[in-house]
């Protein structure tokens, strides 16, 4: 994508790395993880056009998973604009800690670039850590672009551990969403994958050409959600 005019020069086109870190355990069988990855799927045409307006920001999409496994769902880094949902599927344990190791490599540069803007990274969990979170959490706070990331956290049902969402969001005023029903699921992802990506894209989340992860973000409106508790 072509650099965009500005009075005294170009916007350089700058990568924007949007990671999704999933939990897939054995609790998330059934309506929620159906509702998981249709909610990301639907969020997909709003994502692609929020990125469409920015076009100093080249959005580049991954995901991670946890559960029987942990592994990149989605290894390569996609453009937005050719992204695909690939459905993911529940079963095994919680080892999120691990997935901080493996999310931490991809954070180290190389692979990522010191002109890139603050990554987006959001965990999705219904349960809590059956590994060592807290070490493995330290261990990818080392890395600068996990201290500039905007780290978001949304909870499924009432059995996630909102000590541990917090940890990793680590900015309190950014608060752990919690959606009890496929509704407010689809709200969640929907507000990650758009609003908060407009936000970071923006030339205001850019000062003087540095990165900054100090990105003002708005936290959605709860008002017109579904009520109903189903998870």
């Amino acid at each position: 994508m072509e650099g965009t005019k500005r009075p005294g020069g170009e916007l350089a086109n700058r990568p924007l790395h949007f990671i999704w870190i999933l939990d897939v355990s054995g609790s998330m069988s059934g309506d929620k993880i159906q509702s998981l990855n249709y909610a990301i799927r639907n969020s997909i045409p709003a994502m692609k056009a929020d990125a469409d307006e920015n076009p100093n920001a080249s959005v580049l999409v991954r995901c991670i998973t946890f559960g029987s496994e942990v592994k990149w769902h989605i290894g390569t880094a996609v453009n937005v604009a050719n992204f695909e949902w690939q459905d993911v599927q529940a079963g095994g344990m919680t080892p999120m800690g691990k997935a901080m190791n493996l999310l931490a490599d991809q954070l180290k540069i190389p692979p990522m670039t010191d002109r890139a803007l603050p990554p987006i990274l959001v965990l999705i969990t219904d349960g809590q850590p059956t590994d060592d979170f807290a070490s493995d959490y330290q261990n990818l706070m080392q890395e600068q672009w996990a201290k500039k990331a905007v780290r978001l956290g949304i909870a499924i049902g009432d059995d996630a551990d909102l000590s541990v969402i917090k940890k990793f969001i680590g900015n309190k005023e950014i608060e752990p969403l919690v959606a009890h029903n496929s509704d407010q699921l689809v709200k969640y992802i929907k507000w990650a994958s758009t609003a908060v990506l407009k936000a970071v894209s923006s030339p205001a989340s850019q000062v003087k050409g540095e990165v900054t992860g100090n990105v003002p973000v708005t936290m959605p409106d709860k008002s017109d959600l579904d009520q109903t508790s189903v998870w």
